[in-house]
């Protein structure tokens, strides 16, 4: 007689717990790579990684340094863009454009809709 066990799987609720675990341990990681300057938002909402999938643009915005709420809140106000939009579900060209506000105000420049103005206004 072999004596081969059969291991049940585990239950539903289990694996979901697991993948939820899984989940945040990455998202705490990726905030904290955030936080530290060692990975680039622009870059995170342009690749959007498994773990940024299902995030809200709001969480990754703000983990950044000097970024609260209202910041981001302001920030998203210039387009129109809510702050619970989740990474995955955001379009090619909100992506972009996105991605293109984020890079101008790293460069410590306002960002605007409309950039000639803006470049208009400095070389005066």
């Amino acid at each position: 007689m072999n004596a081969t066990a059969i291991i049940a799987p585990p239950p539903q609720y289990m694996r979901a717990l697991e993948r939820a675990n899984k989940v945040r341990l990455a998202r705490a990681e990726l905030k904290r790579r955030v936080s530290m300057d060692e990975m680039d938002v622009a870059e995170v909402i342009l690749d959007c990684p498994w773990e940024a999938d299902s995030m809200a643009v709001a969480d990754l915005l703000t983990s950044q340094r000097r970024w609260g709420h209202t910041r981001c809140r302001k920030f998203l106000a210039q387009i129109p863009m809510s702050e619970k939009k989740t990474i995955g579900s955001m379009t090619d060209r909100q992506r972009h454009t996105l991605a293109a506000m984020l890079r101008s105000a790293g460069r410590g420049r306002a960002w605007s809709a409309t950039p000639w103005v803006t470049d208009s206004l400095t070389r005066a």
